[in-house]
């Protein structure tokens, strides 16, 4: 008896513990498939957070794919966190600027095709046309450099202010060869201008962050930039040697979308533009 009682007690603890690894491997091996599935991507909230939620909610499941939509309200810690493989892509920015961050930074990421285009433009509180910026004018701009270069050159195509020929995007405030009004330039980061219109005359503000303030860009803004031949379509960006992988494939592939692109239209009426 107490032998066989011994045996039975082992068995059902043996059996016990083949249960508890069988329930661990299921449980990991749903996980694990569920995590293959699933695409960490972090955007900036207006509008590539709502663009890939549109995605998630509407296109995403027919394609296999799962997105986890990470947000940042600054253009610096997408790129750490893509670096840092917190994220497995980022969709906040532009060729311009991401070249910038890998030349000061050393990172090996692969832009991918042009999603939209977020004309920056020129915004005031007092004034009604840009012709009428007034003398000694204080204009706030993006103190970050692809950004900064593409306010002069916004500025430069209104006739405030004229630059050397060929500095493009590269532009800062050395390259300005005239400046009739003398206006006083204040460089703030991108995310603060909006607040800034209270203490100048008039900025220039990145499209996601005029947005997200209720600011309209496409009948709000003083001047706005062209979407034709524009160099700053924003863009899914991915580490190098990732780009095939095929979470990334079927979201870009969705991003270009018939559907994607209706949904630009329709929900920014040209304050956002499809690049595609």
């Amino acid at each position: 008896m107490r032998r066989t009682l011994a045996a039975v007690l082992t068995s059902a603890t043996l059996l016990l513990g083949l249960a508890a690894c069988g329930s661990s491997d299921d449980e990991g091996g749903s996980g694990s498939s569920s995590a293959s599935d699933t695409l960490k991507v972090g955007v900036s909230p207006v509008p590539h957070g709502e663009i890939l939620k549109y995605i998630s909610d509407n296109l995403a499941s027919a394609e296999g794919l799962k997105l986890d939509i990470v947000e940042f309200n600054d253009y610096i810690q997408p790129n750490v966190a893509l670096q840092e493989k917190q994220l497995d892509a980022n969709y906040f920015q532009h060729i311009p600027y991401l070249e910038e961050e890998v030349a000061a930074k050393g990172y090996k990421f692969t832009a991918l095709k042009p999603v939209h285009i977020e004309p920056l433009g020129v915004y005031s509180k007092t004034v009604k046309n840009i012709a009428d910026v007034p003398a000694g004018g204080v204009v706030g701009i993006p103190n970050d450099p692809s950004n900064s270069g593409r306010a002069l050159n916004l500025l430069a195509a209104n006739g405030l202010l004229t630059l050397k020929d060929g500095v493009g995007v590269k532009a800062t405030e050395k390259d300005i060869t005239a400046n009739p009004k003398n206006l006083e330039f204040k460089a703030l980061e991108a995310a603060q201008l909006p607040r800034s219109l209270e203490d100048t005359a008039i900025s220039v503000i990145n499209g996601n962050y005029a947005i997200e303030t209720g600011l309209k860009p496409a009948t709000d803004s003083l001047a706005l930039e062209k979407g034709a031949d524009n160099p700053y379509a924003n863009l899914l960006v991915v580490r190098t040697g990732e780009e095939t992988d095929a979470r990334v494939v079927k979201l870009e592939k969705l991003l270009h979308s018939a559907e994607v692109k209706k949904f630009i239209d329709d929900k920014y009426q040209g304050s956002v533009l499809a690049a595609f």
